[in-house]
């Protein structure tokens, strides 16, 4: 695609962003009397998506960014007007240029009518708001140059998914299976604590919570992070533990549990009277219990902003509820759901949410996925994914991008083999479905993250594939016992990968040319005493095994 033209379709948002926008009558060609109806496609886009996709791609390129500063000065700039937009020959009829007619002035009727007329024909030209040259965009490269000089910068692994390395983090959880693994994206901080570590909750199977310390970046070690052990989950008289009993039989999983994003709260299900339950993560108390639902909880899901949280159930139903904060700061549910969503006729066994798209969604042991709204609680669509076998296919896994494509992970019931058992679907935001890729595991837990699918599998499997295309984006990541849960922190520089045997291995972009050798010691704003940090000499886990 040429400079000019794509960025002459900056101009035509629907050319970025809504491939289903379609078949308008512009009537018929007159000597062949050929409809005039849809955009003809190109030969180098395979459908509308991929129209969409790559006219993006290219308004984001390298390229256009690189001459962006140019298009300003064309159209709001030094170059509108004057000597420069004459040399640029980028001079228009005078009627369209701002102030240059005062229609209101104008007395004669006939003179208004064909000045508004002309105007009309050739356009409006926006208003000049520069008198000098807008400097240019930084490359790609000018950028990874500031961040490096940045002692405080992360890298984003996804940028760097060739260079990956994985450190473990033992003495957690010893033997038993952490199975959340999250850093909570919104975590206040004033001031005086700039600096100091942010928390990195776990939970294990014995639904013991863990509240580490955690920086993501750190120039003075190998491993580009700086990991506290919450020393509260070894010492049974300090442990914290999310109140009981579970119900029986029911398999503990990551959906079981989310955290509110200033990790203050972790709301948890699967409890033996079907409660949502709200513990404070600090003292490790239960602060209260929301019995709607019929039947036990089964999964739940948090939205990007944390306004809302949506909760599936063996009743069948999803309930969306409304987070309740005080000063900016969440502190519970409200008392009833805001929304009932009723549609499957099994088990509900997973759910997402997107506030910004107004989206619910659920998937369940019926086979089907169902997108409702979210403040009206209407019903927009039902899904059923693609399935060559005869037999029932659930759906334990999906997840909402922030452009609102769905990833439905599906699993064929009854089936031992793992070949073709297991397969990824995409749908577009509106339900439209895109592709399939059969998986070689099974999947124990999955998230989104930009243009990412981060997969966890039984197998002990961690991959990363392309949104778009559901294919591999590298080879995956042997972990060499089964994985129970998998993150993305904020920053997108790490992923967290809960183990079976209580590991808590720690995926990022490894070893920076400056490490110094040995443990560091250093004190940080906030802390009181001095803290050590982990070298990566003796954390460094071995992934070269391949699938």
């Amino acid at each position: 695609m040429s400079f000019s033209s794509s960025l002459g379709l900056s101009l035509l948002p629907r050319c970025f962003s809504l491939p289903a926008i379609h078949y308008f009558n512009f009537g018929q060609l007159q000597i062949s009397k050929e409809e005039i109806n849809d955009v003809v496609l190109p030969k180098w886009a395979d459908s509308p998506e991929d129209f969409i996709f790559k006219h993006r791609k290219a308004l984001e390129s390298e390229y256009v960014s690189a001459h962006l500063h140019e298009w300003i000065d064309l159209i709001f700039g030094f170059k509108q007007r004057g000597p420069a937009a004459v040399e640029a020959l980028n001079v228009f009829y005078y009627c369209t240029y701002e102030g240059a007619v005062d229609l209101d002035a104008l007395t004669d009727e006939k003179e208004r009518k064909a000045l508004e007329g002309m105007i009309n024909n050739f356009g409006q030209t926006p208003c000049q708001l520069l008198k000098e040259p807008h400097p240019a965009r930084l490359s790609v490269e000018e950028v990874l140059q500031k961040q490096t000089k940045n002692e405080n910068s992360t890298l984003n692994l996804f940028q760097h998914l060739f260079e990956l390395k994985s450190f473990f983090i033992e003495g957690i959880s010893d033997g038993i299976p952490i199975v959340k693994a999250v850093v909570p994206r919104n975590q206040y901080r004033s001031f005086m604590s700039q600096g100091s570590p942010e928390l990195l909750v776990t939970v294990n199977l014995n639904f013991i919570i863990g509240t580490h310390g955690w920086l993501p970046y750190d120039r003075n070690i190998s491993n580009y992070f700086t990991f506290l052990k919450d020393q509260t989950v070894t010492n049974p008289k300090t442990q914290r533990n999310i109140s009981g009993p579970f119900a029986p039989g029911l398999e503990i999983i990551s959906k079981l549990f989310v955290m509110s994003h200033d990790a203050k709260l972790l709301f948890s299900g699967g409890h033996w009277d079907n409660s949502i339950r709200v513990t404070s993560l600090t003292k490790g108390k239960m602060m209260a219990q929301h019995i709607r639902h019929m039947d036990i909880v089964t999964c739940l899901a948090m939205d990007f902003c944390g306004i809302h949280l949506i909760s599936g159930s063996r009743d069948t139903t999803c309930m969306v509820w409304q987070i309740v904060q005080q000063g900016g700061v969440p502190i519970g549910l409200a008392p009833k759901p805001l929304q009932i969503l009723y549609g499957h006729t099994n088990e509900v066994s997973s759910v997402g949410i997107s506030t910004e798209l107004d989206m619910a969604v659920s998937g369940a042991r019926d086979g089907t996925v169902i997108v409702h709204t979210i403040q009206k609680g209407q019903h927009m669509r039902t899904l059923r994914p693609p399935c060559e076998s005869s037999l029932q296919i659930i759906v334990p896994n999906l997840a909402v991008s922030w452009e609102g494509h769905l990833v439905v992970h599906t699993s064929i019931e009854g089936k031992t083999s793992l070949k073709d058992k297991n397969a990824l679907h995409l749908y577009s935001v509106n339900g439209k479905y895109l592709g399939s890729e059969s998986l070689k595991e099974e999947v124990s837990d999955l998230c989104v993250t930009g243009e990412y699918i981060v997969i966890g599998s039984l197998q002990g499997f961690l991959s990363i594939r392309d949104l778009y295309s559901l294919s591999l984006s590298s080879s995956p990541l042997a972990m060499r016992l089964p994985i129970h849960c998998v993150s993305v922190t904020k920053e997108f520089s790490h992923i967290l990968v809960g183990l079976d045997d209580g590991k808590l291995i720690i995926i990022g972009v490894g070893k920076p040319a400056e490490m110094r050798a040995g443990q560091l010691s250093r004190k940080l704003w906030g802390s009181s005493k001095r803290i050590s940090q982990i070298s990566s000499g003796e954390t460094e886990y071995n992934t070269q095994d391949s699938m």
